[in-house]
């Protein structure tokens, strides 16, 4: 391998990468092709992702899992897609929301648990074409918008299906939803297949494909490998992710963290999930409910998703929030407010979450740490006392400075940390950044 003239910093990256794809080879057999390595970095720079939940459910206004949660008949809730009209869905308008929140890559979910496919789909009648009156193929519009705005596009795609006859034996979920034949599994595992070759062959460079409701089958024989290889062979720069709530399996390019951040499990589905090696992807709600709920207004604040969104850069993660649009197809306006006011802050200091990867100073109660070449970025989110100590051992500290301003910020450096004197900063900001030069 040559690398002469190579600057250092690409020479480091290489190795990295190397060493990286060749310790996943040996615990898997999977080698991840050079295009895989290109977009993991690529993911790991965006840092900021937008998830939509939307499907027919919307129009029951009670969130993704209403058919299940409400037993409702399958053959009943299939009568939804007959009055599904989105006459106010906009591609354009999503993706600029998208952007305008300062957000790299969009993820839709292409079909649920419900079975309904949001896609032009061979294989089944039940989607969006066929079975609705509105006609049209939205995700093919999105992709579409997508690449004329340059935002990547991932594909959420349900392995459990609460409708199909040959989802069986049936799982932990939707036991009530009125199915009695019983279908032959490797027709669903073939059904799967077809559309997600669909998915990859005709709706441009797909740039993932996150997969959910392993758990609903935990010892089914789901052929992970067969599908992750498809995936692979289709597209190799197609990184495939699983919200499995396990550590990543064979075959996966990056490891997802439901409605927490790595390392925690406030939300009871990470216990035992240790972090891997590879790209990390928080997924979070703006308030309680993934697909449009009428009743929900329980919505985080501002100030707490953009701590949300630099806390897991801080933990050397993305932060993929999600909007459910209603049955109209609008996002809701209260996401559209927030979205726009997190892009307001991200116009300021969205360098010091782009490109970045977890700084040396570990999470605290106080914020976390962020890293980009000889620059560390403090993110100070909650003040107690205007002297703020961290821990910091190997490096020198040339400078400290205001990022917002360029403000000097007075500090001192002990051999195995450095004070920053915080008495000149307000004390009521969402996120003090501090910008440290350090020197290796």
């Amino acid at each position: 391998i040559k690398l002469r003239n190579t600057p250092m910093k690409y020479v480091c990256l290489f190795v990295v990468l190397w060493l990286g794809a060749g310790r996943l080879a040996a615990q898997s057999g999977y080698q991840p092709a050079p295009e895989n390595l290109r977009s993991r970095e690529a993911f790991q720079d965006s840092r900021f992702g937008m998830f939509i939940h939307w499907g027919i459910y919307s129009m029951l206004g009670d969130g993704e899992w209403a058919m299940t949660n409400k037993n409702i008949d399958c053959r009943e809730y299939a009568k939804l897609a007959g009055g599904f009209y989105p006459s106010k869905f906009d591609a354009k308008a999503w993706v600029q929301a998208a952007k305008d929140a300062g957000m790299k890559y969009i993820c839709i979910t292409s079909r649920h648990h419900d079975g309904f496919s949001m896609f032009g789909t061979r294989y089944s009648d039940y989607n969006i074409v066929e079975a609705t009156p509105y006609g049209r193929d939205v995700v093919r519009e999105l992709a579409k918008e997508c690449r004329k705005q340059g935002i990547r596009l991932h594909f959420y795609y349900s392995l459990l299906d609460w409708t199909r006859e040959d989802y069986y034996p049936l799982g932990t979920t939707g036991q009530g939803t009125g199915r009695t034949a019983h279908g032959d599994w490797n027709d669903y595992l073939g059904f799967m297949n077809n559309q997600l070759t669909e998915l990859l062959t005709g709706y441009g460079p797909v740039g993932a494909v996150w997969f959910d409701g392993w758990w609903d089958k935990a010892d089914a024989d789901w052929q992970l490998d067969k599908i992750y290889a498809t995936i692979h062979r289709l597209q190799p720069g197609c990184l495939v992710g699983n919200n499995h709530h396990r550590e990543p399996f064979p075959g996966e390019d990056f490891q997802a963290f439901e409605q927490d951040l790595p390392g925690q499990n406030t939300a009871g589905h990470s216990a035992g999930q240790t972090i891997s090696a590879l790209p990390l992807e928080t997924c979070a709600t703006m308030n309680g409910t993934w697909g449009y709920s009428i009743t929900d207004r329980n919505y985080k604040s501002v100030a707490a998703l953009i701590h949300l969104l630099v806390n897991a850069a801080g933990r050397n993660a993305n932060l993929l929030l999600n909007v459910g649009p209603q049955p109209d197809g609008e996002i809701p306006q209260a996401s559209l407010e927030r979205l726009r006011e997190v892009g307001r802050w991200m116009k300021t200091y969205g360098e010091t979450v782009y490109g970045t990867r977890a700084g040396e100073i570990a999470p605290g109660a106080w914020g976390v740490s962020t890293r980009k070449g000889d620059r560390l970025f403090v993110h100070v989110l909650r003040r107690d006392g205007d002297t703020l100590s961290l821990p910091l051992t190997g490096g020198v500290v040339r400078s400290a400075v205001r990022f917002a301003d360029r403000a000097e910020v007075p500090f001192s450096v002990a051999t195995d940390s450095v004070s920053l004197d915080l008495s000149g900063i307000p004390a009521d900001e969402i996120d003090s950044v501090i910008e440290l030069s350090v020197r290796r």
